[in-house]
């Protein structure tokens, strides 16, 4: 064979073994040069498919030199001839493991399991076939070492070095069977896992038994041994510390402490049986430092020991390792028993003050500490960002807070308990998905990396070869090494992406310090907690909470989780009836929508947030109701800030538009078009009321964001309603229009109750019927009003023209013209005071500036205000505080016309305008906080009663605010005799008590009105 390797087949060998796939198909080559046992072509070729060619060849070479000095190699070739299954096997480890190839050369008669299927490496066929099969690997390593599987307590022939090599070679032996199932897809990640920690298990129980021979006098004691970490949670990998807890108790007729003190030898004996180096290397370090007190502590306990210490002494991070204890060997009575006293131990666990962040502090120090290592951190598969880490860490730290109310959640194994997770609503389905597939993935690479030379390492390899290998097993042939670097970083990306966003989630840490039965939220713990609460009607609390949580779908699992913290937030409002009525009517209206309770669940902010909104203010809540989805803007404080006007004015002309037209051969109704910039007034009324109820809006921003939806929706509005009366007409409009904004609309600012008062301005066109004009004109007024008015799911808006020339007497609307000659014969002084407002806005914008240019002189007369226009002006004030407040109210608390009311401070800005505008620019402005501030810089006002006034003003606006947000009905009146409401405002309000609130707007006010009595009536001081 080596003669026609090198004679006529060597000039194309080289070349042969480079399409192969041979990154050194020198030393290949030379390989085949010198073996004694060449393989044949379709072995091979077969070794080119392998993660390393190279090294498969080399590991089936010393394989076949091996057997053919044992008389095995016929046996072997024929299997490798014949046997498909097992040659794809046994070539697949040989190019991965280069330490299992060591272990085929001294054992080359081992490669025979690879021939066997056997029972899956996990409980796929049920819990029965699962034991089984742990059984059946226990019994396999215990015969290994001389002792008799069936007996009670197995006792190994020896204690020396033959007994220890023997084990190791049938637990190597066991390990190249899994591999090559893993290696060839036989069997997933989560069953070679398990198959490791089985194998484990074995192992202590062999090393149990060489304990036993070495201890004679084991019989006086019994002794389990705890699996903790990655075998407990069966999730293992193929090299890694065993994490074990001994606990013991002395049999019948004997000393504690001398069983202890033997348990103890027989504990310390089993660690060396499996750590010790002997000819066959090591199995794996067995680690008891998770054991209580640490390697302080002793290294045995009892189990009353054992429940003291987790009841007194231990820390965060012993309950989290705890999670995964598991019994593995030894008296396996005594492991049920450990494990049936420590469970409800972990499971309160997270009830602690400082639990959650514990936790997390815990898992910053990793990270810290990793990243002082940076090259290492990079390449860490473990600890590294993005890295098993982070999974697991996630999925301990969720199961043990919410764990402990549903029982589903308890599996020690990550992939299992995340699955759980996941059905029980607490991870989003995605989400759980994207780090099942990442975790699976990162598991399947370390088992890669571990297999090669069976060390424990957690490090991806930092050479071209190593990656190449690990790239060719992962099933990638382009090119496997940026292949395998991208889908590695691209899973750590997402893995940390999904860790912050669950590991650091502040609804953790109120769930955690709920207690264990209000967590469980069961009919009776919420009625007691309803009660404790404050809820008026506890028993219609209850009813809507089981309408909620009620069922095993996955709505009612998250509400399940949100409510017990919710209830609290909702208690913490002014009416927690009616916010947690308006929560079940917002959740029925979204339904089964997929980001609305991910949105609760995961954003901590938002759940928080919604339940102070829908507890402080109807009108909140109705205008949720009507467009549920704009809870997701409760998410960001940037979403709940006012939107630009320009950005409002554009979207609601696009909406118009597009509804505008026709389609389907018939026009659209102009009330669809409107309806649409009305939906969007909704959603901005919503925000505004939001931003203002959180306090992330002052009075100015409130009453500026308030104008300009109305102002967009009244030109949305007045647009479609000219597209109409063009329609009618089947001409364009003759003339131009405007809107000029008055009153509190004019000065920007509008309440959430307040009308738009408005005046209609049209120009006929060059040309036009001035008659013509005027009726087109006053059709489309009329139109846009009847398009405002209509019912809808949004607040009116009431369009009030009552300001204009001769009120309700004086036609609804006038040509330019007409205003100019009414101001110019008939304009009485209230008429000038009350132009002081307007603010033409909408409509045709030449227009809006030449009604401008018109009524400036008006509003802002050169001769400023005689005494005779100053006597109407306070008679004027003083007939309507006597004439316009309604009957039978306290005057002192009528926010706006009582003493020190809105209408106060109004009236001395405008009078200050009316006297000095002309000649002072700064005062030509519609708002009153800014002609106040204009009066202090022209020193017409003293600053101290400047300020007094606008904190009259704005303390008064900030209460009609209020009132119209609880009641969602507007009032000018503080609120004195319905408590409930009486305190929703003052609680919204920031007030403490009613008290409290009805003495500062009194001070205030009292305040107020001493300013206005001087400068607006000239009263001595």
């Amino acid at each position: 064979m080596s003669e026609s390797w090198s004679s006529d087949r060597r000039p194309s060998l080289a070349g042969r073994l480079v399409r192969l796939g041979f990154t050194d198909p020198a030393h290949a080559e030379r390989l085949l040069l010198e073996t004694p046992v060449l393989p044949g072509d379709a072995l091979l070729e077969a070794t080119g498919g392998t993660a390393d060619p190279g090294l498969a060849l080399a590991g089936l070479l010393r394989l076949l030199e091996a057997a053919a000095e044992n008389g095995g190699d016929g046996e072997l070739r024929a299997a490798l001839e014949e046997e498909p299954r097992t040659r794809e096997r046994l070539l697949a480890v040989l190019g991965v493991s280069a330490a299992l190839g060591d272990h085929l050369a001294r054992h080359p008669g081992h490669w025979t399991v690879l021939r066997e299927d056997g029972p899956a490496p996990a409980d796929e066929d049920g819990e029965q076939a699962g034991r089984a099969r742990r059984r059946e690997l226990c019994a396999d390593l215990l015969r290994a070492v001389g002792a008799d599987p069936d007996a009670a307590e197995p006792v190994a022939r020896d204690a020396g070095p033959g007994t220890l090599d023997a084990l190791r070679a049938a637990y190597r032996r066991r390990v190249l069977a899994l591999a090559g199932l893993d290696l060839t897809g036989a069997a997933g990640v989560a069953q070679v896992s398990a198959e490791l920690a089985d194998l484990a298990a074995a192992a202590l129980a062999a090393g149990l038994a060489v304990a036993r021979a070495e201890v004679p006098e084991h019989g006086t004691c019994r002794l389990a041994v705890i699996g903790m970490g990655k075998a407990g949670g069966r999730e293992l990998n193929y090299v890694s510390d065993v994490d074990v807890v001994f606990v013991a108790e002395a049999r019948e007729g004997h000393a504690e402490d001398a069983a202890l003190r033997t348990a103890t030898r027989l504990a310390s004996a089993m660690m060396r049986a499996c750590s010790a180096h002997t000819a066959e290397g090591a199995l794996w370090e067995v680690d008891a430092a998770l054991r209580p007190e640490g390697k302080a502590g002793p290294l045995v306990r009892t189990l009353a020991s054992h429940r003291a210490y987790y009841e007194r002494w231990a820390k965060t991070w012993e309950f989290q390792a705890l999670l995964k204890a598991r019994p593995l060997a030894g008296d396996a009575g005594l492991g049920d028993r450990y494990l049936e006293t420590i469970t409800p131990i972990v499971w309160a666990a997270a009830e602690g003050e400082s639990f959650v962040e514990d936790v997390q502090a815990m898992r910053r120090r990793v990270e810290a500490d990793l990243n002082q290592r940076t090259a290492e951190a990079e390449r860490q598969l473990k600890l590294g960002p993005g890295g098993l880490r982070d999974v697991e860490f996630a999925v301990q730290l969720l199961q043990l807070v919410h764990g402990r109310s549903d029982e589903a959640l308890r599996s020690p194994t990550t992939l299992d308990a995340l699955e759980a997770l996941s059905r029980g609503g607490y991870v989003g389905r995605d989400d759980a998905a994207a780090l099942a597939s990442a975790y699976r993935f990162l598991r399947r690479v370390e088992h890669l990396v571990q297999l090669h030379r069976l060390r424990r390492t957690h490090l991806v390899p930092d050479d071209t070869a190593g990656l190449r290998r690990l790239g060719r097993a992962l099933g990638l042939r382009a090119d496997p090494v940026a292949e395998f670097t991208a889908l590695w970083r691209r899973h750590a990306r997402e893995v940390r992406r999904i860790h912050e966003k669950l590991f650091y989630r502040p609804l953790l840490r109120a769930v955690a310090r709920l207690p264990e039965e209000e967590a469980r939220l069961t009919p009776e713990a919420a009625r007691i907690r309803l009660e404790a609460l404050g809820y008026n009607d506890p028993a219609g609390a209850l009813r809507h909470l089981e309408a909620l949580t009620s069922g095993v779908s996955r709505r009612a699992a998250i509400q399940r989780t949100l409510l017990p913290v919710m209830l609290g937030w909702f208690a913490d409002a002014p009416d927690p009836d009616a916010g947690l009525l308006g929560f079940r009517q917002v959740s029925d209206a979204l339904g089964t929508t997929p980001w609305y309770l991910r949105l609760l669940r995961d954003e901590v902010t938002v759940a928080e947030r919604m339940a102070w909104v829908l507890g402080s203010s109807r009108y909140a809540t109705e205008l949720l109701l009507r467009a549920p989805e704009a809870v997701a803007m409760l998410g960001s404080t940037a979403d709940l800030q006012p939107r630009p006007h320009e950005s409002l004015r554009a979207e609601a002309l696009a909406a118009v538009h597009r509804h505008a037209g026709v389609e389907d051969g018939r026009a659209v109704p102009a009330e669809d078009a409107v309806q649409a910039a009305r939906g969007i007034r909704r959603r901005e009324l919503f925000r505004i009321a939001v931003a203002d109820l959180l306090g992330l809006a002052d009075v100015r921003t409130v009453g500026e964001a308030l104008t300009d939806i109305t102002t967009v929706t009244i030109e949305a509005a007045l647009a479609t309603a000219i597209a109409k009366i063009e329609m009618e007409r089947r001409s364009p409009l003759p003339t131009r229009m405007a809107i000029v904004a008055m009153g509190r609309f004019g000065g920007h600012e509008l309440g959430y109750g307040s009308d738009a008062d408005v005046m209609f301005v049209h120009d006929p066109l060059p040309g036009a019927d001035e008659r013509d004009a005027g009726r087109a004109a006053h059709s489309v007024a009329e139109e846009l009003r009847r398009l405002l008015a209509l019912p809808a799911a949004d607040p009116a808006l009431e369009i009030d023209p009552n300001l204009r020339p001769e009120g309700r007497q004086g036609p609804l609307v006038r040509t330019l013209a007409s205003y100019a000659a009414y101001y110019a014969r008939w304009s009485a002084p209230w008429e000038a005071q009350a132009l002081l407002r307007a603010d033409p806005m909408i409509g045709d914008a030449g227009l809006c500036a030449r009604f401008r240019e018109l009524i400036d002189p008006v509003r802002w007369p050169a001769e400023g205000v005689g005494e005779d226009a100053l006597r109407q002006i306070r008679r004027l004030k003083a007939r309507m505080e006597s004439e316009r407040l309604p009957r039978g109210v306290e005057r002192r608390l009528h926010t706006k016309l009582g003493p020190g009311g809105l209408s106060d401070v109004e009236w001395v800005a405008q009078l200050l305008q009316l006297q000095h505008a002309a000649e002072i620019p700064a005062l030509r402005t519609t708002r009153t906080l800014a002609a106040l501030d204009a009066a202090v810089g022209a020193r017409l006002l003293d600053p101290g009663d400047a300020e007094v006034l606008a904190e009259a003003w704005e303390l008064a606006t900030r209460i009609r605010g209020a009132i119209m947000l609880v009641r969602g009905r507007p009032s000018d009146l503080l609120p004195t005799d319905h408590h409930k409401e009486r305190s929703a405002v003052t609680q919204v309000l920031g007030y403490s008590a009613t008290g409290e609130l009805l003495e500062d707007y009194r001070r205030h006010a009292r305040r107020a009105r001493a300013v206005v009595d001087r400068v607006f009536y000239g009263a001595e001081e």
